[in-house]
C-alpha cells in the first residue's frame, strides 16, 4: 500500500481525521486546491482508511490556514483536452464517493471557504460542521461559483446543496454563481458549528457520535429513492426566474436530470456538461480573464 501525503490522525473511539494537505509543488500561497496531485493523494489515503476496523466516524478538514479548499485547479482544467478532463472528473468522483461510502458517519470542519469543488468533497460527507469566525475576521465565503464563469458544478453539486438547504435559493444560487457569506448562510447548511477551530475536533466528534450511517450521500433523489418533496416546484419557479444563460439552463436540466434519474446518472451528465460548457463563448471569455489575474 503507498503512503498518503495527506495527514491521518487516530482521534479515538475509531474516529479517525483525514486532513487535506497543500500540494508542496505548487503551494499557491498556502491554499488548499483540487488538482491531480490532492486527487491521487485521497484516493491513497482512502486505501488505508478503509482498511481501518472498527471505523466509528471520520473527519474531513484541512490543512490550509487560508482556505477549507479553495475548488478545482482551474488552470490544470483548461490545459487539458476534452478526454483527459473527463478522465480527471472521474476519478475525482470516484474519490469523493469513497468518503460517501465509509461505513460510518462522516463530518467536514468548514472553517474557512469552501468554493466550487471544495464544497463538494465536503457534501460527500453525512454533516457540514462550521467554524465561527473569529471576532472582527472578515466572513469566509461557501458555494458553488462555477457559473459565474460560465461552466457548472462537476461533482455532485447541483444534487447535493438543493438537499441540504431551500432548494430553491440552492437552484438561483448554483445556476448564478453566487456564493454566501458565513455570516448569512442559508439555513441548514452546517449540521453544527463550533465556536472557535479550537473547539471544532470537539464539536465534530459530538456530531458524529450522535449519528448513524444512513444512504450513503444527500441528494435530491437517491439511485432508489424518492425525489425530496419541493424540488420540482423550486425547480420550475427557478426555470422562470433566472437569466437564461447556457450555465444556468444546464444546472437547471441537471437538477431535472437527478429528479428523474437519481445520483448516478445525474453527476455522470454533470461532468460530460462541465466539459462542453467550457467552450462555449460565454466561458471562454470568463475563463480566460480569471487565468488572467
Amino acid at each position: 500500500m503507498s503512503t498518503s501525503s495527506l495527514n491521518i490522525t487516530e482521534l479515538g473511539d475509531g474516529i479517525v481525521s483525514l486532513s487535506l494537505q497543500i500540494n508542496p509543488e505548487k503551494p499557491r500561497g498556502g491554499v488548499v486546491v483540487l488538482d491531480a496531485w490532492l486527487i491521487n493523494q485521497i484516493h491513497i489515503a482512502m486505501d488505508r482508511v478503509e482498511s481501518m476496523h472498527n471505523l466509528s466516524g471520520f473527519i474531513l478538514e484541512s490543512a490550509s490556514e487560508r482556505v477549507f479548499v479553495a475548488g478545482a485547479d482551474l488552470a490544470e482544467i483548461d490545459a487539458m483536452d476534452d478526454g483527459a478532463l473527463h478522465g480527471y472528473l472521474k476519478r475525482a468522483a470516484d474519490a469523493f464517493w469513497r468518503i460517501a461510502a465509509l461505513p460510518c458517519p462522516s463530518a467536514a470542519i468548514i472553517g474557512k471557504a469552501a468554493l466550487g469543488g471544495g464544497l463538494e468533497i465536503a457534501m460527500h460527507c453525512d454533516g457540514l460542521i462550521g467554524v465561527a469566525a473569529a471576532e472582527g475576521a472578515k466572513p469566509y465565503r461557501i458555494g458553488l461559483p462555477e457559473a459565474g464563469l460560465g461552466i457548472c458544478p462537476g461533482w455532485g453539486g447541483t444534487q447535493c446543496l438543493p438537499a441540504r438547504i431551500d432548494p430553491l435559493t440552492a437552484i438561483k444560487a448554483t445556476a448564478t454563481g453566487e456564493t454566501f457569506a458565513s455570516n448569512a448562510l442559508p439555513s441548514c447548511l452546517f449540521n453544527a458549528v463550533a465556536p472557535s477551530s479550537e473547539s471544532a475536533h470537539a464539536t465534530a466528534v459530538a456530531w458524529l457520535r450522535s449519528q448513524r450511517k444512513q444512504h450513503p450521500i444527500r441528494s435530491i433523489r437517491g439511485d432508489h429513492g424518492l425525489a425530496l418533496p419541493g424540488v420540482d416546484q423550486a425547480l420550475a419557479q427557478a426555470r422562470n426566474e433566472l437569466p437564461q444563460t447556457p450555465a444556468a439552463i444546464a444546472v437547471c436540466d441537471l437538477v431535472q436530470c437527478g429528479l428523474d434519474h437519481g445520483w448516478s446518472a445525474a453527476c455522470e451528465r454533470e461532468r460530460h456538461t462541465l466539459v462542453g460548457l467550457r467552450h462555449t463563448p460565454q466561458a471562454r471569455e470568463r475563463l480566460a480573464a480569471f487565468l488572467k489575474k
